[in-house]
């Protein structure tokens, strides 16, 4: 154990020195290293962290969670979508959540919603432009959690009463009413009908996703108050139903299915008049691409390793002619090949590890770019720096075999001639 610390030790003062001695020529030998790590290394990081960043998106429209609607949400995948198949079917009624619950026995939480966009919300003199307006059932908020920074959320007796009650999304709070604490109790109107707000939402933050729900610049109001102000048939009525934890996606979507076709009273041979818009589909459908994306990335990477690699393939049959000496007087005091053959390897990859460093470094200051102006979540996990480790480990060693084995097999006494 002393003794391979002692060559571990030995081996990194010589490799050290070799890199303040000859300064030009190492960063040149690093600099394909480096950018070989740069680009894995910063496209797993941006690929990983773009993956995260929308799959929490798409988490956020609820686990387990099916969007029954007429519309299917991942048709038209090539390009071509078939909508009018789709316009022609028939809109999710409210009536059909009780239905749903009378012939299936899988459901955890069911909830009705309609939405529109593009409202005026006004306040006293002071009006905010392109609101969502959201109508809920109750269970609304079991299967999309969030959270209630001031005030309260709506009530069952809100819900069952269409009370002209309202939970308001932070940044319009603080549009309207200059900080959000400020909001509750506030009066405002929109489709000249006035309604109070009893609770802040917890700011969210901007998502990759483009579809879902914008809980920042948002008002929800009880389901009936909402048929109160606008028509159910152009508001995007659907569905949301959240399965129990114990059942998989496809059972549950199966359940579902039969249950609809049994409430539209569909023939055997009758095509479905709605789709069921799984979650999960989702999620699988932007892993794949993303698989796609990140095996691009690490390809264009190993070609400029492989150029890195040849760069220190040369450094180290430079620095293996000028230890030729040295090499030789090791060997004569008993030193043994595989010792040498060790030395020189440890030294390859320690060098190529410090291009893999500099190349993370590089990703570190891209990720606080990212980061900061663009408010973009990166994430750097400790699985892609073990990565790079193990990537310049293996260059190291492939690129220095043959120097290493080079030396280990020269002959001392005309190593100690050679000068």
């Amino acid at each position: 154990m002393l003794k391979t610390l002692q060559i571990l030790s030995a081996t990194f003062r010589l490799a050290w020195q070799e890199l303040k001695n000859n300064k030009l020529r190492t960063f040149l030998s690093l600099f394909g290293v480096t950018i070989g790590i740069f680009c894995i290394i910063g496209v797993l990081t941006t690929v990983n962290s773009l993956e995260k960043n929308i799959q929490d998106g798409i988490n956020s429209l609820g686990t387990n969670t099916i969007y029954i609607d007429k519309w299917d949400y991942g048709a038209g995948g090539d390009g071509d979508y078939p909508w009018w198949k789709y316009v022609k079917r028939p809109e999710p009624k409210y009536e059909e959540i009780r239905l749903l619950r009378e012939k299936t026995n899988t459901i955890q939480n069911i909830a009705f919603t309609l939405n529109t966009g593009g409202q005026n919300v006004v306040f006293g003199k002071d009006m905010i432009q392109n609101v969502s307006i959201y109508g809920v059932t109750e269970e609304f908020s079991n299967i999309q959690p969030f959270d209630i920074q001031y005030g309260r959320y709506l009530n069952g007796s809100d819900m069952d009463h269409g009370s002209a009650v309202a939970v308001i999304g932070y940044e319009n709070a603080a549009k309207l009413f200059g900080t959000a604490d400020r909001a509750i109790g506030k009066s405002v109107s929109f489709k000249n009908k006035r309604i109070n707000i009893v609770g802040v939402i917890k700011k969210q933050g901007k998502s990759l996703l483009v579809s879902g729900w914008n809980f920042d610049d948002c008002l929800i109001v009880p389901y009936r108050f909402f048929r109160t102000v606008f028509e159910e048939r152009y508001s995007q009525p659907n569905i949301m139903v959240q399965g129990k934890p114990n059942v998989t996606t496809e059972a549950f979507k199966d359940e579902m299915r039969g249950a609809l076709r049994a409430i539209h009273r569909l023939s055997p041979e009758t095509e479905d008049d709605f789709a069921l818009n799984a979650v999960s589909d989702f999620s699988e459908a932007f892993s794949k691409s993303f698989a796609i994306i990140k095996l691009g990335g690490v390809l264009i990477g190993l070609l400029s390793l492989i150029v890195g690699g040849f760069g220190i393939a040369n450094i180290m049959f430079v620095t293996v002619r000028e230890r030729t000496t040295i090499i030789g007087l090791k060997k004569a005091i008993g030193a043994k090949s595989r010792t040498i053959l060790t030395e020189f390897l440890l030294e390859s990859a320690f060098i190529c590890i410090i291009g893999g460093l500099i190349g993370l470094i590089l990703v570190f200051l891209l990720a606080q770019i990212l980061s900061g102006p663009l408010q973009f979540n990166v994430y750097i996990s400790y699985d892609i720096m073990a990565l790079t480790v193990g990537i310049c480990v293996v260059i190291g060693i492939v690129a220095g075999i043959i120097p290493a084995t080079i030396a280990a097999r020269m002959n001392p006494v005309v190593a100690i001639r050679s000068k």
